[in-house]
C-alpha cells in the first residue's frame, strides 16, 4: 500500500504543512502553533487551570504546564495558584500577551486559509466536517481528550 494511499500518512503530511504555513505567516512572533493555541484560548477564557487548558488545546497537562512556562518567561502570561484549590495552577494573559495574540490573529487566519485554499468553499466545509467527526469518533484514543468549552 503506497503511503499517499494511507489516511495517517496524508494527515502527518498536510499537518507539517499546516506548521509550515503557521511559521510563514507567523514569522515575525516567534509562537509555535500550540502556544498560540493557548493564548488563544487564555484569550477566550482567562484565569484557565492547566488540566482544563490540556482539554481545551488537546494536549497533555505536563507539556501545557512546560508551554505556559515558556509562554510566561517571555512576559505574555501570568501563573498563580487558584484561590478555591490551592493546588490549581492558574494562567492568564499580560497586556504583552493579549497584544501578540491579537496581532497574530491576521497571520493565523492567512495560513489556514492557505491550507484550505485548493478546495473549494463547499469541499473545505466537508472537509472541516469530516475532520471533526474523525476527532470526536476517536478522541477517546489520544493521549488526552479534547473537550472544548
Amino acid at each position: 500500500m503506497p503511503l499517499w494511499a494511507r489516511p495517517g500518512f496524508l494527515i502527518r503530511r498536510l499537518h507539517q504543512i499546516n506548521y509550515a504555513l503557521f511559521f510563514e505567516e507567523c514569522a515575525g512572533f516567534d509562537i509555535t502553533p500550540v502556544q498560540y493555541s493557548l493564548l488563544t484560548t487564555l484569550s477566550l477564557n482567562p484565569d484557565t487551570d492547566q488540566h482544563t487548558l490540556g482539554r481545551e488545546v488537546g494536549i497533555d497537562r505536563t507539556n501545557v504546564a512546560d508551554v505556559l512556562r515558556r509562554l510566561e518567561q517571555r512576559g505574555l502570561l501570568t501563573r498563580r495558584r487558584g484561590e478555591v484549590d490551592r493546588r490549581a495552577v492558574l494562567a492568564r494573559l499580560t497586556p504583552a500577551g493579549e497584544k501578540v495574540t491579537r496581532e497574530m490573529f491576521k497571520a493565523m487566519q492567512r495560513a489556514q486559509a492557505r491550507l484550505l485554499e485548493p478546495l473549494p468553499p463547499k469541499e473545505r466545509a466537508a472537509l472541516m466536517a469530516g475532520l471533526l467527526r474523525l476527532v470526536d469518533a476517536n478522541n477517546h484514543l489520544g493521549r488526552t481528550v479534547f473537550q472544548p468549552s
